[in-house]
């Protein structure tokens, strides 16, 4: 499993009802999608949920990399850096994915936080931690899918969860709405750790 993320932060009075038309138009274009597991197109928006800005920021867990990079090199994400600018891209690999009680519902939010790798402290042991505390928050009343993935680059972690209603208010996540899930692939994703 690979986890990718892009956040494209938008002017303050940016009228996000054109994210929402975008989505409603284009969303469907990758719910068939090779090598997707899923894609949630989220969004925050200024003032809502605590949310200090505008931002589209959609979050995709891959089966391949090959379907991964099918789509970065491809015509969907060259359309959106034609028309946003060409976003940086975050890359995680996967580490354990876990699918939640509500995960025949729609998701209608989203949380994610990343988390710096103390320097000190061994890898091994926070990783095993932290997927223990990933099958725990994805059994919660409400959680639709839970994904956790690390960059050994930076050596940090992201908790990424899709929530059937409203994401809880957390210390340095960031919460966000669900616009649509492409999930072509879901089922495929192999749950628990992925090593």
């Amino acid at each position: 499993m690979h986890a990718m993320n892009y956040r494209i932060t938008l002017p303050a009075d940016y009228d996000m009802g054109i994210i929402h038309r975008r989505v409603a138009a284009k969303g469907h274009l990758l719910d068939a999608f090779p090598g997707l597991g899923l894609k949630a197109y989220l969004v925050r928006e200024r003032g809502t949920d605590g949310s200090p800005v505008n931002q589209y920021a959609p979050f995709y867990l891959w089966n391949t990399a090959r379907g991964m990079n099918s789509f970065l090199w491809g015509p969907g994400f060259q359309a959106l850096a034609a028309d946003f600018g060409r976003p940086a891209v975050e890359y995680w690999t996967g580490l354990a994915f876990e699918r939640g009680p509500a995960v025949d519902a729609v998701p209608r939010a989203a949380s994610r936080r990343v988390r710096p790798v103390d320097p000190a402290a061994d890898p091994g042991a926070v990783i095993a931690e932290a997927v223990t505390a990933l099958a725990d928050r994805a059994a919660a009343p409400g959680v639709h899918s839970a994904a956790l993935a690390v960059d050994p680059r930076h050596w940090e972690l992201v908790h990424f969860t899709l929530w059937q209603d409203a994401a809880p208010d957390e210390p340095g996540a960031d919460r966000y709405r669900v616009l649509h899930l492409s999930r072509p692939e879901l089922d495929s994703l192999p749950a628990g750790r992925q090593w």
